[in-house]
Formats: structure tokens, C-alpha cells, sequence
């Protein structure tokens, strides 16, 4: 009996470290969408004829708004820019006088607390900016939105030290603290406003559980570059420093793993945007769950660029996935990739757990390397002169804005989601 559990333990464990890993989200959602190959899913079907129109469009997309095709990472900082205002210049001559550290920390603090606070908007909630008077929604809205709020010192403890997000001050926020910030009211409807909150609460409560991470005198998100730093005994003096992104990502997942809610969990361990689906086999511990890491990859994705502030190289981004969220899953559907099986389900909301969801998120995800791989095949590129990042960037993320806008009034994606704030 002692050497089965202790087997299932091995088991499991082995099967967390694997699910934590890009290969996992691709190996799962492969394995979906070769049922979908075979059309033997019960709620979507694939018309890859679509594929070159698709590339098409992202390419086009990609032209208008890149004309030289420089295109930058897709990362929470091009957020930070909406509307053509160059907002983190303030706060890099802000935070001048301190050493590179301390600007990678204030940096690493601001976009952790901004992405955490990412999840879907909704269609009808919108920031307006008091310093410029433009009105925000949706992404840009949250970003611009979280910005303001961090400046403000709203994630201090120390007022004195207003740019910077403490644990005990994370725990102690409030919803009417929030929606003060985020201008929600009765007229302004934030989606999940409360499932933020309890998100920032439990961020709080994990910096201090987890000081092997985020610092043990004084707590923080921004203790993750010290963290990171350890990991590839990064020097000032040296040179040609490497750190890889999916080492990014374990970091990201296995530091900040508890703070989310209601999630698949293995052996206790809670493993966040995570999901079973009704197709895949269960003869083995979380053999039947599908691994997408949206948020944490979209961190990782925005933690890249003060990493490369310090000096370090980042190696290994085409190891990393798309990100399975509305937009990019929203452009699958308008330009008929996936295709609904039953209309029905376009109009009801779905849970982010449902096998309906689970399978739409599959596939865009596979979708989107076969769509990169068309247009470096297109460009005559490779995978370092066009990662992922990059076309998720140029790119299918705002492909899939554009199409929606053009279908639907309110620029809703095609197909709806109950969300709680915490997924998408």
C-alpha cells in the first residue's frame, strides 16, 4: 500500500511539473483538435479552407498597423500606450535615480497588478482618463484604468512610496475600493469587479506565503525579478546573459498558482486555467485536463521586456503558445475556421469551464501556429525573426477585434462567456 501511494504521489507531481509546461497546452489541445479533424467533437467542426483567407486577413491587419512589420512583443506595455499617449515615460523618469533592480521591480509591480486586472471588461463598462479626457474600454480600458491606480498608490503601504504594490496592503483591498478607482457604478458595469478583488486579496496573501519569491521583509510582486535573477546568476559585469521564457512561465506558475479560484486542482495543488473535457482519456492522473495559462502567459509575455531592460537575452519564445482568449478564439469563428455545430450555442452564455469553451479555446490555440506558420512562409521568415508573440501582437489579437466590430455593434465576440473576471 505504502509503495502505491507513493507511486500515485511520483504520479502526480509528475503530472503537475508536465501540465505547467507549453508542451502540455499544445499536446492537450492537439489532442482536441485531432478529433476535430476527425469531427468528433460534440460542439465544433474545422474548415481549414479558411485557413489562407485567415492569414490573409491577420496579414493584412498586420500591414496597416506595422507597415515595416517591426512589430513588438504582444505584451500588457502596448496597453499602457492607447491612444498614441506615451504613458510609462513619466514613470521611467520617475524611477530614474533608482539602480536597474529597483526599476525592474517597480516595473515587474505595475504590469502583474495590470494583467491580474486584464479579464474581460465587458461591452459595456468604459474609464474615462482624467488627464487626458479620452474615454477607454475593454482592454485598453483596464489597462489605462490600472495604471492610474497603481500611480496613485492605491497597491502601497508606505504613501510615501506610491509606485510600488505591497502584500499587506493587496489584502486589505476593498470593492468599493476598486470601483472607486475604476469608475464602476450602477451606469458602469464592471464584468468580475468582485472576482477581482478577491483575485488582488489572494495575490496579497501568497506574496507573504511564498517569500522564496516575492522577498521576505518586504513582499511584492516585483520580488519575482530577484527570484528570476537567481535562476540564471545574472551579473551587471556580464554579458550575453540568457533566461528563458518558458522558465518565465514556471516561475509565474508555480509562484502565483494558489491565487486563483474554483480551479482543477491535483493532489491539493490548485492549477489554475486548467480544464477537463469529456474527450480525453482519465486513466491517468490529469490525463483529462486541457491546459491553457492564459493570464499567466500573457504575464509572461509582459515580465520579457524589463528583463531585457537589465540585459538579459530571452531565449526559447517559440516554445511558448498563442493565448486562447475571445479575440483570437472570436476570430476563428467570424472567419469560419470553427464552426458551431449546433447556431444555438452562439446565443447563450457559457461557463469558462464548459466543454463548449474548453474545445473553442483548443482550437484557436492550434489554429494560431498553423496561422503563424503560413505567414512565415508568406514573409520568408523563421520562428526568431517572427515568434508568436509577435503575430499575436501584429496581428491575430487585433484581427480579431477588427473582424468583430464589423460584424456586431458593440464589437462582442462571437461567442459569450460567463466570466468572473479571473480568466479572460
Amino acid at each position: 500500500m505504502t509503495n502505491n501511494l507513493q507511486e500515485q504521489s511520483t504520479a502526480e507531481s509528475e503530472a503537475i511539473a508536465y501540465l505547467r509546461t507549453p508542451q502540455a497546452i499544445r499536446d492537450r489541445c492537439g489532442q482536441l483538435f485531432d478529433l476535430a479533424l476527425r469531427d468528433e467533437l460534440p460542439h465544433f467542426r474545422l474548415d481549414l479552407a479558411q485557413l489562407a483567407p485567415t492569414a490573409a486577413y491577420v496579414l493584412q491587419v498586420m500591414r496597416d498597423n506595422y507597415p515595416t512589420l517591426a512589430v513588438p512583443f504582444h505584451s500588457r506595455w502596448r496597453h499602457f500606450a492607447a491612444g498614441g499617449v506615451d504613458r510609462t515615460a513619466a514613470v521611467m523618469a520617475a524611477i530614474a535615480p533608482q539602480d536597474p533592480i529597483e526599476q525592474a521591480r517597480i516595473q515587474f509591480d505595475l504590469v502583474i497588478l495590470s494583467v491580474l486586472l486584464d479579464a474581460g471588461a465587458g461591452a459595456t463598462w468604459k474609464y474615462l482618463e482624467p488627464t487626458t479626457g479620452q474615454v477607454y474600454t475593454r482592454s485598453e480600458g483596464l489597462a489605462v484604468a490600472s495604471f492610474h491606480t497603481f500611480c496613485q498608490g492605491t497597491f502601497a503601504a508606505d504613501p510615501s512610496q506610491p509606485l510600488r504594490a505591497d502584500a499587506a496592503k493587496l489584502q486589505q483591498i476593498t470593492v468599493a475600493e476598486l470601483a472607486d478607482a475604476f469608475q464602476v457604478s450602477d451606469r458602469n458595469p464592471l464584468v468580475g469587479l468582485e472576482g477581482r478583488v478577491a483575485l488582488l486579496q489572494s495575490l496579497g496573501q501568497v506574496l507573504q506565503e511564498k517569500p522564496e519569491y516575492f522577498g521576505r521583509s518586504d513582499p511584492r510582486p516585483g520580488g519575482l525579478v530577484d527570484y528570476l535573477l537567481q535562476q540564471v546568476e545574472w551579473s551587471s559585469t556580464q554579458e550575453n546573459q540568457q533566461v528563458a521564457a518558458p522558465q518565465i512561465l514556471q516561475a509565474v506558475l508555480t509562484s502565483l498558482g494558489d491565487i486563483w479560484p474554483g480551479r482543477a486542482s491535483l493532489a491539493g495543488v490548485n492549477l489554475g486555467d486548467v480544464w477537463p473535457h469529456p474527450a480525453l482519456p482519465a486513466d491517468a492522473p490529469g490525463a483529462n485536463l486541457v491546459p491553457f495559462h492564459k493570464l499567466s502567459q500573457w504575464l509572461t509575455y509582459s515580465l520579457l521586456e524589463p528583463l531585457q531592460h537589465l540585459g538579459l537575452t530571452i531565449t526559447g519564445l517559440d516554445q511558448m503558445t498563442g493565448l486562447a482568449e475571445y479575440r483570437n478564439g472570436g476570430l476563428m469563428l467570424d472567419m469560419g475556421l470553427i464552426q458551431p455545430k449546433q447556431k444555438a450555442m452562439l446565443m447563450q452564455k457559457h461557463t469558462p469551464g464548459s466543454p463548449v469553451i474548453v474545445e473553442w479555446r483548443s482550437l484557436t490555440l492550434i489554429l494560431l501556429d498553423r496561422i503563424a506558420a503560413t505567414l512565415r512562409q508568406q514573409l520568408g521568415q523563421d520562428e526568431q525573426q517572427l515568434p508568436l508573440v509577435k503575430v499575436l501582437e501584429g496581428g491575430t489579437w487585433l484581427a480579431g477585434r477588427k473582424i468583430a466590430a464589423a460584424k456586431r455593434p458593440d464589437a462582442s465576440p462571437p461567442l459569450q462567456i460567463e466570466s468572473d473576471g479571473t480568466v479572460f
